[in-house]
């Protein structure tokens, strides 16, 4: 019980003392109630049950009337434990506490609608590649050259993020976008597509989207006014990008069958406009000046690096989304192939495998956003890892639509787990001047691996075939989170200082406490 004093027990407050105290119940899980001073009463009020003493243990359970039992509290065992109970309004209403901020729900439903465009033209882009090729390496060439680029630009990025307007920064970024997709649109229509420009306007997309993504994460916590509902922030922002994922590439598999690849591109261009509508309508305060901004950018960005992997928790998050991104992430790439060739399908059914990755990622990030701090996301990180490789592992071996959508549907929910746990974790632990550059090394750590490993898969894909090529991606995420996992206890005393500091945990654990409730 979080207590203040001893007024909710009717105690005095030396009996107590302020801190965090735990009950036991018998051998069940451990429970924790964050009471807030208002909510005193009725949470005591809300524990009626029978009552039962056992001899040398704790009391099961509460009485209002009569006599009650002894009531014994002690510390939780770990920084990182985290309850799954919550006297707060319900965990589903937590989840949706960053809506509440006005700039936030405008973001939202521009991105959702920009999104959706965003997924269409990645489905018809990747099935127009491989209509003109049959080549699975150009495939993976092409995933490459629309994220490379994030790779090369986002330290920079992350200097610009954390000097200038990020909201400047999103607003350029999304007119540049939309332009692609109407010069992509032009070709198609006139009937001068070439691989060769496809490859050209990837990339400059990635540079696009290179300096974009930084500065957009790091303005989350800008758009909900402080940290205390960036969990929720950043866990709806997933939910959205992946809701779009479900949304997008649904309607895209028919376009393309139905009108072709052309009209979904021009669809893409004019969704720009509602995240650009959004961004006009906020109310964004000045940026104000940082402290570093006269400092050269290579150092500035050395001392992003020197931060970021001088902190023991910050450093193993990142390694692992490099390590996965890298070999299990850019099977994504060749889902066209499982689509034609493993499946025996067509663009509909790729538009359904990515429909099915994005409905899981919606599942799991909604999931994750009604956690009510970062307590315990180590632990969820090294289980989602692992799972995303069980689920690669069983979609390199199925061989029928309705088994793959499954486990695409788990590999999509895990995938986010993954992410958007990282995501809350670095954005909790991180200094607020040092916010931009560390968000650049995220998308660098994911969006610039996904290239790589998508190139590599393509080529492995080619030589021995894009089944094999995801089962190795599995077994390869499966040694990864083991490596992970084990390293977990030496991150809990790194990241307890923080925690404490942030007020996510006690000062320190407080004795074993017996009190007797007259």
């Amino acid at each position: 019980l979080d207590l203040d004093d001893g007024q909710g027990l009717g105690l005095p407050a030396d009996r107590l003392g302020g801190g965090r105290f735990w009950f036991s119940h018998d051998r069940a899980a451990q429970l924790s109630w964050r009471l807030d001073t208002r909510l005193r009463a009725v949470a005591l009020a809300h524990l009626i049950y029978e009552s039962t003493t056992v001899p040398g243990s704790v009391a099961r359970s509460f009485r209002l009337c009569g006599r009650s039992p002894p009531l014994r509290f002690r510390a939780p065992p770990s920084p990182d434990y985290d309850s799954d109970v919550s006297l707060e309004p319900g965990r589903i209403a937590h989840a949706f506490r960053a809506l509440k901020h006005r700039n936030f729900r405008l973001f939202a439903a521009g991105q959702l609608v920009s999104l959706s465009g965003t997924w269409m033209q990645q489905v018809a882009l990747s099935w127009l590649v491989y209509r003109l090729t049959s080549s699975p390496f150009l495939l993976g060439a092409l995933a490459f050259a629309a994220l490379f680029p994030v790779l090369v630009l986002s330290p920079f990025a992350g200097v610009w993020a954390d000097r200038v307007s990020r909201y400047g920064i999103l607003i350029t970024t999304q007119a540049l976008a939309m332009i692609q997709a109407f010069v992509l649109a032009a070709l198609v229509f006139s009937d001068s597509v070439h691989i060769g420009y496809i490859i050209a306007l990837a990339a400059f997309l990635g540079c696009i989207n290179g300096t974009e993504v930084a500065a957009r994460q790091a303005f989350l916590v800008e758009m909900v006014e402080g940290r205390d509902d960036l969990p929720s922030a950043i866990a709806l922002n997933s939910s959205i990008f992946n809701a779009s994922r479900l949304i997008g590439p649904s309607i895209a598999g028919g376009l393309v069958a139905w009108i072709g690849e052309g009209w979904v591109f021009f669809w893409n261009g004019v969704s720009y406009l509602a995240v650009l509508a959004a961004l006009f309508a906020m109310r964004v305060a000045p940026t104000p000046r940082r402290a570093d901004h006269g400092e050269p950018v290579l150092h500035t960005i050395a001392t992003g690096l020197r931060y970021a992997f001088g902190f023991l928790p910050i450093r193993n998050v990142l390694l692992l989304l490099m390590g996965a991104s890298l070999v299990g992430y850019p099977y994504i790439a060749l889902l066209p192939v499982f689509a034609r060739d493993v499946l025996k399908g067509d663009a509909r059914t790729l538009g359904f495998l990515l429909a099915a990755g994005g409905l899981g990622a919606v599942t799991g990030v909604l999931a994750l956003a009604t956690r009510p701090s970062a307590r315990g996301l180590g632990r969820i990180i090294a289980t989602a890892v692992a799972v995303v490789g069980l689920s690669l592992i069983g979609f390199a071996l199925v061989r029928n639509l309705a088994g793959a959508l499954a486990l695409a549907f788990v590999a999509g929910g895990a995938m986010m787990v993954h992410l958007a746990g990282s995501n809350t974790l670095l954005q909790t632990v991180v200094d607020d001047d040092k916010r931009g550059r560390i968000m650049s090394l995220f998308a660098m750590a994911h969006m610039g691996m996904v290239p790589l490993g998508a190139l590599a898969a393509g080529a492995i894909a080619h030589r021995f075939g894009a089944p094999a090529t995801v089962l190795v991606g599995g077994v390869l995420c499966l040694i990864l989170a083991a490596i992970f996992a084990r390293g977990l206890p030496a991150m809990r005393v790194h990241i307890r200082p923080v925690y404490v500091r942030l007020g996510i945990i006690a000062e320190e654990n407080p004795p074993a406490v017996s009190a007797r409730r007259d």
